[in-house]
C-alpha cells in the first residue's frame, strides 16, 4: 500500500513537470512565431527610397523580377543582379517573360545560376557585388522570405548596406494569416528555417548551412 502511494506520488510528480515542460515550450513557440510575424513586412511597412550601387533579385516568384526590372528602369540602381536562375535562361528569355523591351535594360542586367537556395544566393551575391565593388544593394524579394534571407545576406557581406524591398505575393495573407492553411504553411516552414538559419548564424556553423539546403 505504501509503494503504491509511493508510486502514485512519483507519476503524478512526473506528470506535474511534463505539463510545466510542455506549457514553456508552447509558450516560446507562441511568442516566437509572434515575434517573427512581426519581421515580416507588410504593405504598410515603408520602403527606403535611397538609391543604391546594386539590384539584387532572388528567384522565386514573378513579382519579384517585374519589381527588380521596374527599379532598375527608374534608376534605383545601376545593375541588376537576378540569383538563383534555372541554367539555360538568358537575359532575353527573362525579359521576354515579363514582356519587357531587352535593350532598354539588357546591358545592366546580370544573372547567376549557382544558387539553389536562400544561403546560395547570398554566396553568389557576395561573389558579384565584391566583384563590381559596390558598397550597398537593394534586396527584393517575397515579404515572408525577407527575415531569413536578411540574416543570410548580412551574415555573407557585413561591410555592405542592405535595403530590403519586399514584394508582397497575393497568395500569403498577411492581415488574415489564420485563415489562410497555405499562408499558416509558409509561416510555419519560413519560422522554423529562421530558427535554424539564426542559431547558425549566432555559431558561425557556416560549413553546416553549406551542406543544407536553406
Amino acid at each position: 500500500m505504501i509503494m503504491k502511494k509511493i508510486h502514485k506520488k512519483k507519476l503524478q510528480s512526473k506528470v506535474k513537470k511534463t505539463v510545466i515542460i510542455i506549457f514553456f515550450l508552447l509558450t516560446a513557440f507562441c511568442y516566437g512565431i509572434f515575434d517573427f510575424l512581426g519581421k515580416i513586412p507588410s504593405k504598410q511597412s515603408k520602403i527606403s527610397t535611397a538609391q543604391s550601387d546594386g539590384i539584387v533579385v532572388l528567384t522565386g516568384g514573378n513579382n519579384r523580377l517585374k519589381q527588380g526590372i521596374k527599379l532598375l528602369i527608374n534608376k534605383k540602381a545601376k545593375k541588376l543582379f537576378i540569383s538563383g536562375v534555372y541554367r539555360g535562361n538568358d537575359v532575353r528569355r527573362l525579359l521576354a517573360a515579363q514582356k519587357q523591351n531587352p535593350e532598354e535594360v539588357l546591358c545592366c542586367i546580370n544573372i547567376g545560376y549557382n544558387a539553389t537556395s536562400t544561403h546560395g544566393n547570398a554566396e553568389e551575391t557576395t561573389e558579384w557585388v565584391r566583384t563590381l565593388r559596390y558598397k550597398s544593394i537593394r534586396l527584393v524579394t517575397a515579404n515572408y522570405h525577407m527575415p531569413r534571407s536578411l540574416i543570410l545576406f548580412k551574415s555573407a557581406m557585413p561591410e555592405i548596406k542592405i535595403i530590403p524591398h519586399p514584394v508582397y505575393p497575393t497568395k500569403f495573407k498577411y492581415n488574415q494569416w489564420w485563415s489562410s492553411s497555405r499562408t499558416i504553411s509558409l509561416i510555419l516552414s519560413e519560422y522554423f528555417k529562421y530558427v535554424i538559419t539564426n542559431f547558425i548564424s549566432f555559431f558561425k556553423m557556416q560549413k553546416w548551412l553549406e551542406r543544407s539546403n536553406f
